[in-house]
């Protein structure tokens, strides 16, 4: 949190750190909100360690890239965080939401994919908002704009095939 509510001592200048300063820890509550507002007691399972873990890695990772300059020195950081991030994201809220009754697996991708690029098309419009319209180089945001979108989307559609078949593979939970 020190990182972004001082963006000058942790390569966020001009980044958008006060928006991030506020959407990174609803973020990371995301799942412990949603599992409380669900009704936790009457849940069979416990909490999902695994979903809030997942869904909470990409705001920690991409705070870490920015901290240690990777989005501006390593020229690949910038595309494998946008897969990375929504195949970790979208698998976490996949995990998270677990109807109590067997659904195929086709739907789990389609799900996957739903939420995958509308989420990736939130943080793009995020991204716009908070820093890349003021930016000199606009021509290059807008390739660089429909890639993060592209890869954002594929690492949706990963991650909903690697649950679908993962749910696959164990048996139907009774709720």
């Amino acid at each position: 949190m020190v990182a972004l509510a001082y963006p000058d001592l942790s390569n966020l200048k001009a980044k958008g750190a006060g928006l991030r300063l506020v959407v990174y820890p609803l973020g990371a509550l995301a799942v412990p909100v949603w599992w409380w507002l669900r009704g936790r007691r009457r849940q069979a399972r416990g909490f999902p360690w695994a979903a809030d873990l997942l869904v909470t890695l990409p705001w920690l990772s991409d705070l870490t890239g920015n901290r240690l300059n990777f989005f501006d020195t390593v020229t690949w950081w910038d595309d494998v965080s946008h897969f990375a991030h929504w195949l970790l994201l979208t698998a976490g809220v996949l995990l998270a939401w677990h109807p109590g009754r067997r659904i195929g697996a086709g739907v789990v991708v389609m799900v996957a994919l739903g939420f995958g690029a509308t989420a990736a098309l939130v943080w793009e419009l995020g991204e716009y908002e908070a820093f890349l319209r003021d930016l000199p180089t606009y021509a290059y945001v807008y390739p660089d704009t429909l890639g993060d979108l592209t890869l954002g989307t594929s690492g949706s559609l990963l991650a909903g095939v690697l649950v679908a078949l993962g749910r696959r593979s164990r048996p139907p939970a009774h709720p």
